[in-house]
């Protein structure tokens, strides 16, 4: 990363974060808390009381910024502290705001795990106080959209962004471990956000350079306007902060820093936010010559580290070096602490260099496990495969399933009824076509048509496949034959046969229809 927060330099670099965040996937609702009064649930649970703010909203907030993790009190590239990243910069003044509506002080919040939540409520509550939400509103899960992207403390289309990725986790849900072992679950639930005035805030521009990207430019005062140097090389960074907070600081002309590219953790998005052909502020003495790529997160955390995020930046890479005859090679593909002159130490131990250059040279890697064929019907004793399908997708969507070993005992079937039980599906602890369909289908629901491609459209193929009973190859490209499953689909459904999937095909396949 271009900018110099704590834990960042060498000089920090051993400093240990106080809560440890070892998985992330779809998810559930909250989970029971456990005893130990200190423990993060408890905390959630408090702070949700207290400031009459929706449980799990308030997880998916912290998840979204600091995979629940503290950080020891560290600050993030923006000045934000803690699991909720309280922010007290020139732009953003959260953690002062937090500190006058709880009475807490700031050192408090910076570093005590329980008061920084505590302080991301009050905040969150402050702005539905001022957005006039009232009793019922912030019932509604689906009403505090308005509040999350303020939360974020960006504007227009970057602050949308960043409540779309919150309610991305509650309708894909999430589930964490943080220090002790203890879990931090949100389950997988539809949503339908009231957008309110960021109806129309979607970030819609594509990027000049990649094609696949978006484009958000950073201010001007953070990059110079063409090149001294001839581009022979890319730098790995890591954000240490979010993707949505990421692009906001390179919009703020205080940061002075900025890069080529920023690419989400959970899916692999790529925003471009300065032009190849201008020098980003971001390695210093490497700036002229090189062009450099963000990635959601943070060094001393690998939760951040996906697959998605592998993937998407490796093929963003064998683009650039294609494109502009950079070798394929570590003396060409560097990380921001092999750049001459810089004292980071991003993107870190944590980053697999081994799988990232395989990547990047054309590796494609292994099948996904999910995808089938056909889809036949698992109960009580089961084993194989599709049994370890069924319990990775119960525990990515917060569903305790127990170990995913392929062996479907009791753990799993639990997983199952309360699965079914949330999706009003018949409580049988048998996964037949309408539980697979659901639970395949299961996640956010965007507008799909001819010509779009992406892990949503695999995850489409996926539930079609188990629904109409024949094969849908699950390529992720949405084609000829996709279309004449979702054709078939709707039309057994009694859905309007339009080829296209919207709302109303999501939920159809999201009951299990």
């Amino acid at each position: 990363m271009p900018r110099r927060p704590a834990g960042h330099t060498r000089g920090r670099a051993a400093v240990l974060a106080s809560l440890t965040v070892t998985a992330l996937v779809a998810g559930r609702p909250a989970a029971a808390a456990p005893a130990d009064a200190d423990s993060m649930n408890q905390a959630f649970d408090r702070a949700a009381e207290e400031y009459g703010v929706p449980r799990d909203l308030l997880a998916a907030v912290g998840y979204g910024e600091t995979h629940l993790n503290g950080h020891a009190g560290l600050p993030s590239q923006d000045n934000g502290y803690g699991v909720m990243h309280l922010v007290s910069n020139p732009a953003n003044h959260s953690l002062e705001k937090a500190s006058a509506l709880t009475g807490e002080s700031t050192a408090d919040l910076r570093k005590d795990t329980g008061t920084n939540i505590l302080g991301g409520a009050a905040v969150l509550r402050d702005h539905a106080d001022t957005l006039g939400l009232d009793t019922a509103d912030r019932a509604d899960i689906d009403a505090w959209y308005p509040v999350v992207a303020r939360y974020s403390g960006a504007e227009g289309a970057v602050a949308a962004l960043y409540a779309d990725t919150v309610y991305t986790f509650l309708a894909e849900g999430l589930r964490a471990t943080v220090a002790g072992g203890e879990q931090v679950s949100v389950t997988s639930r539809p949503v339908s956000p009231e957008k309110g005035p960021f109806a129309k805030a979607d970030i819609t521009a594509q990027s000049p350079d990649y094609p696949p990207a978006l484009w958000v430019a950073a201010n001007s005062a953070n990059f110079a306007t063409g090149r001294t140097a001839t581009v022979d090389k890319v730098v790995i960074h890591v954000t240490q902060g979010s993707y949505a907070g990421t692009i906001s600081w390179f919009q703020n002309a205080t940061s002075k820093v900025s890069s080529h590219y920023v690419v989400r953790s959970s899916d692999g998005q790529v925003t471009q936010m300065v032009r190849d052909k201008d020098t980003a502020y971001h390695a210093k003495s490497a700036n002229a010559s090189s062009l450099g790529i963000e990635h959601e997160g943070f060094i001393d955390d690998p939760t951040w580290f996906t697959d998605p995020m592998y993937r998407s930046s490796a093929a963003l890479t064998k683009y650039l070096c294609d494109r502009y005859g950079i070798p394929k090679d570590r003396s060409h593909v560097i990380g921001h602490s092999e750049a001459p002159g810089n004292d980071h130490t991003d993107p870190g131990a944590n980053w697999n260099w081994t799988y990232y250059m395989q990547l990047v040279k054309g590796a494609t890697g292994s099948a996904d496990g999910l995808s089938f064929a056909s889809y036949t019907t698992r109960k009580s004793g089961s084993t194989g495969s599709q049994v370890k399908a069924v319990q990775t997708l119960l525990n990515q969507q917060g569903y305790r399933a127990g170990a995913e070993d392929g062996v479907f005992g009791t753990a799993t079937g639990n997983a199952v009824r309360a699965f079914q039980t949330a999706r009003g599906l018949d409580a049988d602890g048998t996964v037949g076509p309408r539980t697979w369909t659901a639970l395949l289908s299961a996640g956010t629901t965007p507008a799909l048509d001819t010509g779009a491609s992406g892990d949503a459209v695999k995850r489409l193929q996926r539930a079609l496949t188990a629904a109409l009973g024949r094969t849908v190859a699950a390529d992720g490209a949405f084609g000829t034959n996709t279309d004449k499953a979702v054709r078939d689909y709707q039309s057994s459904r009694n859905l309007a046969v339009d080829g296209s999937v919207g709302a109303g095909t999501w939920a159809a396949l999201q009951s299990g229809r």
